[in-house]
């Protein structure tokens, strides 16, 4: 944990990693985009934004040209007092504040294309900005590897046409699509295309403990200051297990991630790779607002096995956003049955979504203990998509 975060942030912008400080990067510039996380990641905008600010600011871009825009990606909006929460009263009251919507059209810009046609199509007040700065914080994520860096761009400010391919089937079923992964990975290679399209001047990230805590900045150019990010955190969210286990209880890592089921397949992908095959999976995750958007309760419908829907996504019979939540989590599913403890679902509910509803996770351990025997191996990760999860035999 750092001791004092806000003077680390300050002289990160003073120091930053393989760049000009951001007041020489921001002279002579008249406008400022900074984006922001959404109120689903645990980014300490409050803590993060007023040096930000203080520097642009003192640089000679005034205050009615800085928009700060919320990396929503397709999530909702945040207004009234989510938006108080996310970056505090004050900058809530004196900033322009603006939601991305990936869905209107008339927001969105094309920058270019990538891989053979795909359209980059990326909010306006971004593109529309002479300084473009990407906050949030760094942590192991399924299918970027680590977030973080380009994340913020895409998905965070991009179109639902541009997330179609990038959350496409084949995407999301690549084998290096995985926690922990950068070099090799298509999803984190066509984030940092798009990101060199739209444009970015200036990076400020941070890294989390486990109680929320900044335990590092990484400030400075998009590339270098993202990659020493991920460097830094890679050896104390990376656990080795020396042979595969029979089940494993898990979270999703606890507010604000476990806020519905469509967040929660992360904790669920991360318990995957050290299971023997047919192992289990009891997670525990609050749920609070349901299973999702209604899009997702509704693709959750369709699932009538996870193996039929797995083949009817690969085979393109159709293509709804919010789907690759559902692949990556019914992918899993095939080879191991998730038993699942929440307050925010029914237990019909989930039974419906082919999980197997928790009322007490005593009672789950000690069932899943009758059911592997005395000897089970089994172990508990309290942190969920937070560790990285590997298998003796992976040696990457």
């Amino acid at each position: 944990m750092i001791a004092d975060p806000g003077e680390a942030i300050a002289r990160s912008l003073v120091q930053p990693i393989a760049a000009k400080s951001l007041a020489e990067i921001a002279r002579g510039r008249h406008s400022a985009c900074i984006v922001i996380s959404d109120i689903t990641r645990p980014v300490p905008n409050r803590i993060i934004l007023p040096p930000l600010l203080a520097v642009i600011e003192a640089s000679g871009i005034p205050r009615e040209a800085i928009t700060i825009l919320i990396a929503t990606g397709i999530h909702r909006p945040n207004e009234g007092a989510e938006l108080i929460a996310l970056v505090g009263e004050e900058i809530a009251a004196k900033y322009r504040i603006v939601n991305h919507f990936s869905k209107k059209a008339e927001d969105l810009v094309l920058v270019g294309e990538i891989n053979d046609g795909v359209p980059a199509l990326i909010n306006r007040h971004y593109v529309a900005a002479e300084l473009k700065i990407l906050t949030g914080f760094i942590e192991p994520h399924m299918w970027a590897g680590f977030s973080g860096g380009r994340k913020s761009i895409l998905p965070g400010i991009s179109s639902i046409e541009t997330l179609e391919y990038m959350h496409g089937p084949e995407m999301i079923a690549h084998p290096m699509t995985v926690y922990g992964a950068l070099e090799g990975n298509p999803f984190h290679e066509a984030g940092l295309k798009i990101m060199a399209r739209a444009g970015a001047d200036f990076i400020v990230n941070v890294t989390l403990n486990s109680a929320k805590q900044i335990t590092g900045v990484f400030a400075g150019d998009p590339l270098a200051a993202h990659l020493e990010g991920c460097r830094f955190l890679a050896p104390f969210s990376t656990r080795k297990l020396d042979k595969p286990l029979d089940f494993i209880v898990t979270t999703n890592s606890g507010a604000p991630l476990d806020c519905n089921l469509y967040q929660t397949v992360k904790g669920i992908t991360g318990a995957a790779p050290v299971l023997k095959p047919g192992g289990e999976i009891l997670i525990a995750s609050a749920c609070s607002e349901g299973a999702g958007s209604p899009e997702y309760v509704e693709i959750l419908k369709m699932v009538d096995s996870p193996q039929n829907f797995i083949k009817r996504l690969l085979a393109r019979e159709f293509f709804i956003p919010d789907q690759w939540c559902a692949q990556e989590t019914y992918q899993v599913m095939i080879e191991h049955p998730v038993w699942l403890y929440s307050d925010g679902l029914s237990a019909a509910d989930i039974e419906s979504y082919h999980m197997k509803p928790v009322k007490s996770l005593e009672t789950a351990v000690s069932e899943l203990l009758l059911r592997h025997g005395p000897k089970a191996r089994w172990a508990v990760v309290p942190d969920g998509p937070l560790l990285i999860l590997k298998p003796a035999a992976d040696s990457n």
